[in-house]
């Protein structure tokens, strides 16, 4: 039987099948593209699945007017494409078939991911650094203890709201530090996380999936300029230099709240070992070293292809391994 896990985001929607073969990662940015269901479809038709595990992400994007509506429309989607069974996994870590409760359904991927990873692994937080956001989950006994919405995941510094590729870098420095001196940053969409990692040869072209901030390409020149204008300056203004340090600070900026938060929750619930995935990975072993904890590698585990489609993959593990309802 082939058993699909599927991750609908707000940006990405993920798949992967529980045997590993099939991994991928689709760029379809919900609220301004409405061809989910047809995306669903073609994958369905695709690939045949015979059972299909989903965990939901998407229910934020603003084209919705409330989370529920969000996870009305997604399953929607979903229930029109696929004529297996199929099943939806909550943040209670759990398989649910027809759900009472759909708020339960509400940012779940990171559930199947720590419903995995606390069987393989362990205790441990796993952390998993996407092209969004970040989650940083405590296990223990194999179970997640985190808190179970976005809302109060925030609080608890188990999310933060900062990822690889999407995250608009004035969201994450005031100023930054040049050859002429300190510079303070504009306020406007310029420039993303993803032309910062790029540029720093921290992920491959192949892994900058979402759209840049001025819908222009990515190669090095391109990213530059958007660099530059983080500061208001064209390239005849500023050297590669500066550039390259804009991209620096942006780096260390995102290690220190990402060091941050695995501190936080690392004393509050005393576990020292991390497991790592997700295509920010390098970010997560930074934060490690720097925290002196121990750092396991999903990618090393389990495939590099695997870990940047992680919750999809745990949603086909799930669907295989434990019975439905």
């Amino acid at each position: 039987m082939r058993y699909l896990g599927i991750d609908i985001g707000g940006a990405n929607t993920k798949i992967a099948t529980s045997d590993g073969t099939i991994k991928e990662l689709h760029y379809l940015p919900l609220w301004k593209d409405n061809t989910l269901s047809k995306k669903l479809k073609d994958i369905s038709e695709r690939l045949k699945p015979d059972k299909v595990g989903v965990v939901i992400t998407g229910e934020l994007a603003d084209c919705f007017k409330d989370k529920l509506h969000g996870i009305m429309s997604i399953m929607k989607a979903v229930e029109e494409a696929f004529t297996c069974d199929v099943y939806y996994i909550g943040t209670n870590g759990n398989i649910h078939k027809d759900h009472d409760d759909l708020g339960d359904l509400a940012a779940a991927n990171w559930a199947a991911s720590s419903r995995f990873i606390g069987e393989e692994v362990g205790d441990c937080i796993f952390v998993d650094v996407g092209s969004t956001t970040s989650d940083i989950i405590p296990i223990v006994n194999t179970k997640h203890i985190a808190q179970i919405t976005d809302f109060k995941r925030l609080i608890a510094s188990e999310l933060v709201y900062m990822g690889v590729l999407r995250t608009n870098i004035a969201t994450l420095l005031d100023e930054v530090e040049l050859e002429q001196g300190k510079c303070r940053v504009s306020s406007e969409l310029f420039a993303t996380t993803g032309d910062v990692h790029l540029l720093l040869g921290n992920i491959m072209p192949g892994t900058y999936t979402c759209a840049t901030a001025d819908g222009a390409g990515k190669s090095r020149l391109e990213t530059m300029r958007r660099l530059a204008r983080i500061v208001c300056a064209d390239l005849e203004e500023i050297s590669e230099d500066d550039i390259m340090k804009i991209a620096e600070q942006v780096k260390e900026k995102q290690i220190n709240l990402l060091a941050e938060a695995i501190a936080t929750v690392s004393i509050k619930y005393s576990i020292s070992r991390i497991v790592a995935a997700g295509i920010g990975e390098f970010m997560i072993f930074e934060a490690a070293g720097r925290l002196g904890m121990e750092c396991i590698s999903v990618a090393d585990k389990w495939g590099k292809d695997i870990s940047n489609v992680f919750p999809a993959y745990a949603a086909a593990w799930m669907i295989e391994t434990y019975p439905q309802p």
